[in-house]
């Protein structure tokens, strides 16, 4: 394990790869069906988060704002802007649900959206999501948390054919998918929040106008609590499975780290097999399993090889670097965007804290980077592989179809991994 390392004499990001907290609430609640994100702030704090998605998922984004102006934050309450911003909302269109979040001026500001959401008549989950703390994950974590305590009505009996998946945010569309297929082979009805895997997977389906088209409906958020079985994916959400086990403490909550590499799926598919009660894994899921093997080895030549650079948000972060070390590759350097539990499990060289400047400076000595679409220009300057992946990714089309986790997603991302290595050294 590597020491993690605080940059606390950094005065600021020079380079920075974070995201802030509006942001993950919003693709969060993205996530539900015919739901419309609000973000109470101002109106140049929602332009960023919507142009950033529209440009990552190639898909039109609905979002509203408050549109906070300097006059109307130091001579109006909050309570007016946003009854009047959902009276605007409902005159147009007619959501599901509507997903309010805050930013750091509004949080500075000190306006109570708790209060305010009292006095809304429509159904409405809030969330304080000040952009001066945490980042993506805790932003999404404190969505889905705010979707469950709100809406979820408690249960006292349990369904022992439903399972429910509380996946991190770095989990693209198909991979939330893939996992949803995964645990329904083993005889579960899977249901995912948030979920992306059918509002943002780049279908050609049927728009509805300014509405989230697909995601988990709120009928279905309302009934989690019945479910036998609820998995977390991600540190970050383990507050989640906390809210939702208080609404049924029958349920039996189990948690992972992440899901990606041989290790991580043979216990994922342990506990599915155990919670099951079968004894051998459905045909289909045991032959990517020996695909995966057989991609290890082949892989490993190259991989074993290559110094890598990972950096990425905690939740995909340590899941990228375990898949890559169980190759035989070495993380020379891993640096994610804020802190996490995750860090200690990391096992590398150095884990930090830090940006895309520290990338930089320590890139000298490695072969690849990992890494979102920011880290282009490095790998140019410098003369290093990328591999792309994380938030954003504008440079590939398809990124929603990026699967890297469980035995199938392994194999892709091994031999993707392995043939950005070999080009490297070549070219």
């Amino acid at each position: 394990m590597g020491e993690v390392i605080h940059k606390t004499v950094k005065p600021l990001q020079v380079n920075p790869f974070k995201l802030s907290q509006p942001m993950g609430a919003t693709l969060a609640f993205l996530g539900v069906d015919r739901c419309m994100p609000l973000m109470h702030g101002a109106q140049g704090c929602t332009s960023l988060p919507k142009v950033y998605f529209t440009r990552h998922f190639c898909e039109p984004i609905a979002m509203q704002t408050t549109a906070v102006t300097d006059i109307s934050a130091v001579l109006d309450g909050g309570d007016a802007g946003i009854v009047e911003a959902v009276k605007n909302i409902t005159a147009k269109v007619t959501p599901a649900l509507i997903g309010l979040c805050t930013t750091g001026l509004t949080e500075t500001k000190g306006d109570d959206i708790r209060g305010i959401a009292k006095q809304v008549d429509f159904p409405l989950v809030w969330v304080n999501t000040p952009d001066y703390e945490g980042g993506l994950e805790s932003g999404w974590a404190l969505a889905t948390k705010g979707l469950i305590e709100q809406l979820v009505v408690p249960a006292a009996q349990c369904n022992r054919q439903k399972a429910v998946l509380l996946p991190h945010v770095s989990l693209t569309p198909i991979e939330v998918e893939k996992i949803k297929e995964f645990i329904a082979a083993f005889g579960f009805t899977v249901f995912a929040l948030p979920d992306l895997s059918t509002a943002l997977d780049g279908h050609l389906g049927e728009k509805q106008a300014a509405l989230s088209s697909g995601g988990i409906a709120v009928n279905d958020i309302m009934g989690l609590a019945d479910a036998a079985l609820a998995i977390s994916v991600g540190d970050s959400m383990l507050s989640c499975a906390d809210a939702l086990l208080r609404k049924n403490p029958a349920m039996r909550q189990h948690h992972f780290a992440h899901l990606h590499g041989l290790a991580a799926s043979d216990s994922f598919t342990a506990l599915l097999l155990a919670e099951s009660g079968r004894s051998t894994p459905p045909p289909a899921i045991a032959r990517w399993r020996s695909r995966l093997q057989d991609a290890l080895l082949d892989s490993h030549f190259s991989l074993g090889q290559t110094r890598f650079l990972v950096a990425s948000e905690p939740d995909q972060l340590v899941g990228l670097c375990q898949a890559l070390g169980e190759a035989g590759g070495r993380i020379s350097t891993a640096i994610s965007s804020v802190d996490s539990t995750q860090l200690a499990r990391i096992v590398s060289g150095e884990v930090l804290v830090g940006d895309l400047e520290d990338a930089e400076q320590r890139a000298g000595t490695v072969n690849v980077l990992v890494s979102n679409f920011h880290a282009e220009a490095i790998a140019h300057r410098l003369h290093k592989g990328l591999l792309l992946r994380g938030f954003p990714n504008w440079e590939q089309v398809g990124n929603v179809l990026q699967n890297d986790v469980l035995y199938e997603g392994g194999c892709y991302f091994i031999c993707a991994a392995a043939n950005v290595a070999t080009a490297q050294r070549e070219h």
